[in-house]
């Protein structure tokens, strides 16, 4: 069945990925991105040349994201999927990055899909059914040395992903979490780097180790046997056609360094804990 999806950050990476493949499938795709008449504007041009609807979103500015939603629901009629995906990465010495640093990084990542879930669910609601569909990473459930930031921003994008997944399983709604490991987009060329020089350089040889750790990283990632970033819209999509209730409240994909053995784990303490709150009920999605 045809469904209207929304997508943020697709100017590039998964989110384009995710959205021309969606559109191909014959959805009524939404491409959301900031700036689409100066920075974005070659990106938001092509996409609307493919037949995708592009309607400029800034995930941090909860303005853009509510005059967004609203333009296409008046527009359009409804939406029926939304792909949080927009998202920045970082990687180096945790001490060295500032509080700013930090918090811009927590407000694209975090509240940026808070923002965005906020503005779409009232209308999903309304109708008594919708898909959320959360783009994480395995860094939000395994840890890697000087990714911590992010790693922390995506630990909170799994809490609130399992907790959204509860509240509104009775809505007829349903949430889940794409949990991707490390693809050669450019949000990982483009990552974060700590600004306190200082700090780096005190922590000595340790603080040589990210550099040469993500030239190595990225020189993977651009090698003949690098994994492809079409992974991920097609896991994506198969969520999008699979009837509520039925999905996977995560799904890995790539190489899970554990993050799949992880979920693993925790489902049935997961359940276990629902059990001891009286709240089993809130684990399955109630049919439409």
């Amino acid at each position: 069945m045809t469904k209207t999806i929304l997508v943020t950050g697709a100017s590039s990476g998964f989110g384009r990925r995710i959205s021309e493949t969606l559109a191909a499938s014959g959805h009524t795709l939404v491409a959301t991105m900031r700036a689409t008449e100066t920075k974005n504007l070659e990106h938001a041009r092509s996409l609307r040349d493919a037949g995708l609807y592009v309607v400029d979103l800034d995930v941090t500015d909860t303005r853009s994201v509510e005059a967004a939603v609203s333009h296409v629901i008046e527009n359009i009629g409804k939406i029926d999927v939304v792909v949080n995906n927009a998202g920045v990465a970082s990687a180096g010495v945790s001490e060295a990055f500032s509080d700013a640093q930090m918090a811009k990084l927590f407000d694209v990542n975090v509240l940026g899909l808070q923002r965005v879930t906020r503005a779409v669910l009232p209308s999903m609601r309304a109708q008594g059914s919708g898909l959320i569909v959360n783009i994480g990473s395995i860094l939000g459930r395994v840890t890697f040395p000087f990714f911590g930031i992010y790693g922390a921003s995506k630990f909170a994008v799994e809490a609130l992903s399992e907790s959204y997944r509860y509240e509104l399983s009775q809505l007829g709604i349903d949430v889940t979490l794409v949990q991707p490991s490390a693809y050669p987009t450019q949000m990982y060329a483009s990552a974060d780097q700590p600004t306190d020089l200082a700090r780096v350089e005190s922590y000595g040889a340790v603080g040589q180790i990210p550099a040469a750790m993500f030239e190595q990283f990225m020189s993977m990632l651009s090698g003949d046997d690098a994994p492809n970033p079409q992974d991920i819209a097609d896991a994506v999509a198969s969520l999008v056609d699979q009837p509520a209730g039925q999905r996977a409240a995560r799904l890995v994909v790539g190489n899970g360094f554990g993050a799949d053995q992880i979920n693993a784990t925790t489902e049935p303490v997961q359940a276990q804990t629902l059990e001891a709150l009286g709240l089993s009920h809130l684990a399955l999605v109630k049919a439409a």
